[in-house]
This record gives structure tokens, sequence and C-alpha cells, in this order.
């Protein structure tokens, strides 16, 4: 998939988890919903950070192409020393390590750890960067006729302010770990569900997608999950922008009415 429907994507689970909370009697306070579909828009971004042409890499200048050349290299190099027999050979390492369910689990948690331990300037760092791939893949006509320099003042200047929302008492800064020193802890969720919807979304593309590494499947530990082939579609073709953008849209909305109680 392309970086707008992997965004939207991202944002309408965010909210489907806000309508399944709320029908079960924990109805997310909006800040959290707000601020969980926001992130996980911009997570579900992030796994392409192994591809040197993505939305990811063009979103902080030099330091974005410079990290994806780097994870590029490191998951050739981590493809190379774990395929099996029937894994076939490649030349990058696009679509591995950061396309697998491991990756999505480690990357969370390192979200968390650095909210925990890095206070509010930890938690201002993962809204800003999770922000600026949100506006990057919701927005991404504007961003992409826009300077990078005013992208980056509106996610820095956004992130102070869900922050300050957030901190105030009621407003989620605590939601569903609620020991003392334990808020924020909840930020890697979204960034969990962002990095498996972005790797769900792939899974239904031609190549399909090794969420399930290092869980080897017959005679490949590699093995690209996917549909039957006649349903899977190219990346950026007609049945992702004119049925399944629309639905996610479609879907978001539904969410969000449910999640906030309208209905």
């Amino acid at each position: 998939m392309m970086g707008p429907a992997h965004s939207l994507s991202g944002a309408a689970a965010w909210l489907g988890v806000g309508a399944a909370a709320a029908a079960a009697g924990h109805t997310m306070p909006w800040p959290v919903l707000v601020v969980g579909a926001l992130i996980c828009a911009g997570a579900a971004l992030a796994p392409d950070l192994d591809h040197k042409a993505a939305t990811i890499s063009r979103a902080f200048g030099p330091v974005s192409k410079t990290l994806c050349e780097i994870v590029d290299k490191l998951s050739y190099a981590v493809y190379k020393a774990t395929r099996k027999p029937g894994d076939p050979r490649r030349t990058g390492g696009h679509r591995t390590l950061t396309h697998t369910w491991l990756w999505a689990v480690l990357i969370g948690a390192g979200a968390s750890a650095v909210a925990y331990t890095g206070g509010q300037w930890g938690v201002l760092a993962i809204l800003f960067v999770h922000l600026v791939l949100a506006v990057e893949g919701l927005l991404w006509r504007a961003a992409r006729v826009s300077s990078d320099v005013l992208v980056w003042l509106l996610g820095a200047t956004s992130a102070w302010m869900l922050a300050g929302i957030l901190d105030q008492p009621g407003n989620g800064a605590n939601w569903l770990f609620t020991d003392p020193g334990q808020e924020y802890l909840w930020l890697g969720l979204p960034i969990v569900l962002g990095a498996l919807v972005h790797d769900i979304g792939d899974a239904l593309t031609v190549s399909g997608c090794p969420i399930l590494w290092p869980i080897p499947l017959g005679r490949k530990r590699w093995y690209p999950l996917g549909p039957p082939k006649a349903m899977r579609f190219r990346a950026g073709a007609w049945v992702e922008v004119k049925v399944l953008m629309p639905v996610f849209m479609l879907l978001g909305g539904v969410g969000a009415v449910f999640a906030l109680n309208l209905v």
C-alpha cells in the first residue's frame, strides 16, 4: 500500500479500538482517542523505514533518509542471516525485518520505555515524530507542496498542545496504566497497532508480507502472508485508492461515533 492508505487504515484501526473499548464499558477520554488515532496514523508509515523512497524517508529530511538507508542495510543483513532454503535471494531489505510482528512489538515497547523514562520530553518526542508522520500520510497533498519546516512546526506545536491537554486531570495521561509514574505507558499501543495494520495492508498486495517472522512456515522463514493471489493488488492500484481508502474513512467515522458514545 501507499502512505495515505496506510495512515488512513491506522487512524481507523485506533478509532475501532476506541469503539470496542466503549462497548466494553471503558470509554476512552476523547484526548486519548484523538491522540491515539494520530499516533497510529503516523506509526502506520514507520515499517517503511526499510525503503529509501518511502514517505517516511522524506519526512525529516537528511535524518530520515540516512536512517532509512541504515535500516535497509540492517534488514537485508538480518534476512541473509536467517533465511531458509525456501526463501528467495534478495538485493535489499524492504518488506523484511520492519514488516514483522516482532518489530511492531519492539518499537511499541521502546516507545513506552521512552515515555516512562524520558518524562515530558520523551512524550513530546514521541508525539512530534508521529504527528509529523500523520501529516505526511493524512495530508499528503498539502505536505508535498509545503515546506518541510512548516510541517515540522505543525508537528511540534500540535505535540505541545496535545500533551498539555492530556496532562489535565481525567484527560487520559494515565489511561489504562493508573499507578503513579506509569503515565503515558499506553503510547506504545497505537504504535504497535499502526505497525501491524501496515503489515496487514501490505499483505493484501502482490508481494505479501512476512508478518510471522521469525516463525518458520515450511521451507521459509520469511513466508509472505496474504490472501489468494487472485485477490491481491499492486500498491497504488485503483482498488486501493477508489475502494479501500473510502472504506477506511467510513470505518473511522463510524468508529469515532461509537467511541464517543454519540449513538
